[in-house]
């Protein structure tokens, strides 16, 4: 009631010409007097000096209008080392019925997101990252159907990821990184998705196959408590570029196909993963990860091409293909980590020169290592694997 009354003292302003530069709609423009009540500059911002509302709306930092109603909303000095702002976010941002973009830069914006978001229909881009907004995240964002990314990342959200937004038509973009959030990962079915970051949160359960789309490109699922095997999940997600499963509780194999997907980072590294490595053709993936896992077998000289090679902590036996060798001395293998395996030997002569470029570490295997290269700390201070291991694992 009392919102419709202020509507109604605005339009008799407007009509006898009392604001003369307002042009806003009048719904519009109470809510941005009710965020604008809503939030602070921290000290050392000025954002919202030109919020002055004896003049126009629309010439507000942040604000972009079409005709008399608001359409993006970007609040916040975007500049980098920026201090942000303070305070919470109004449910009257649910009241700009034509706003398509909305996004507040990293600062000490606290409190739940409001419901009342979901009444924004045209939304399609919704960024809140790198604040400090708590609660669940609505399961009313899933009537934003036009919505094509979502980053709510570095916040202190907590609950499960709704249902909903898996079956966002448009959705593009969902960035839900370094949260709280726990539950199971939903299906996502939108054939429009191309990048998924749930990293860094306390989510937990197994991956169905069908969790998503062909279409994801960008897949981050590191430091959760996901359990079960991947291989016919991984099998599905031939668009890959960036893949990282890491830091969790994933068992089973790893289907040799995807090493012949064009992805350009594969972090595989802290789970539970065994058999062998078996790539179908060269391996070109830049950088692979495949640490504390429970690999076995030999390791594949189809891998050599790998720039950054990361194969320690595992079960691999045999010796070090020879191409690894090559590609060492010829500075093409930057690192080449095969720390703490079974693995028997490698030829290298004891004389070698590594380029300074490259790295290699052989401690704590079946040999004594044959040229003495710079580890890791964690690799520990023994050379070589106490005998008895060795015996043990090949018998």
């Amino acid at each position: 009631m009392k919102f419709a009354t202020l509507i109604w003292i605005l339009v008799l302003l407007l009509r006898f010409g009392l604001f003369v530069d307002a042009i806003i709609d009048p719904v519009d423009f109470l809510a941005l007097q009710a965020i604008r009540k809503s939030l602070d500059d921290l000290p050392g911002s000025n954002f919202f000096d030109s919020w002055d509302f004896t003049a126009d709306p629309c010439s507000f930092a942040g604000v972009y209008c079409d005709g008399d109603k608001v359409i993006a909303l970007n609040l916040g000095d975007p500049r980098a080392g920026s201090p942000g702002l303070s305070g919470r976010i109004d449910p009257a941002i649910g009241k700009l019925s034509s706003l398509t973009e909305f996004s507040i830069v990293p600062g000490q914006i606290m409190g739940s997101l409001p419901v009342t978001i979901s009444k924004s229909k045209n939304l399609r881009f919704l960024a809140i990252s790198r604040n400090f907004i708590s609660g669940q995240i609505p399961a009313s964002l899933g009537e934003l159907r036009g919505l094509r990314t979502l980053d709510l990342s570095y916040n202190q959200l907590t609950g499960s990821i709704p249902p909903s937004i898996g079956s966002l038509p448009e959705l593009s973009n969902l960035i839900l990184c370094h949260n709280h959030l726990n539950g199971s990962i939903p299906q996502f079915r939108t054939q429009s998705l191309t990048r998924i970051d749930l990293k860094r949160n306390n989510l937990t359960g197994v991956i169905s196959p069908t969790s998503f789309p062909a279409s994801l490109q960008y897949l981050s699922l590191a430091w959760n408590q996901l359990t079960g095997p991947v291989n016919r999940v991984l099998i599905r997600l031939n668009q890959l570029s960036y893949l990282d499963l890491s830091l969790n509780r994933f068992t089973g194999a790893i289907p040799g196909q995807i090493f012949g997907f064009p992805i350009t980072n594969l972090q595989l590294q802290r789970n539970f993963f065994y058999g062998a490595i078996q790539p179908g053709n060269q391996v070109t993936i830049p950088t692979v990860d495949l640490s504390y896992n429970r690999f076995s077998g030999e390791i594949s000289p189809l891998l050599s091409n790998v720039q950054n090679l990361y194969l320690n902590n595992n079960r691999f036996t045999g010796q070090v293909p020879v191409s690894f060798v090559d590609r060492l001395l010829s500075a093409s293998i930057q690192t080449l980590y095969l720390q703490h395996n079974f693995l028997t030997g490698i030829q290298i002569s004891p004389a070698a020169d590594i380029p300074v470029s490259s790295s290699l570490c052989l401690q704590y295997n079946c040999m004594v290592p044959p040229v003495q290269t710079p580890c890791p700390v964690k690799a520990g201070s023994q050379k070589t694997r106490p005998t008895t291991q060795c015996m043990e694992w090949r018998g």
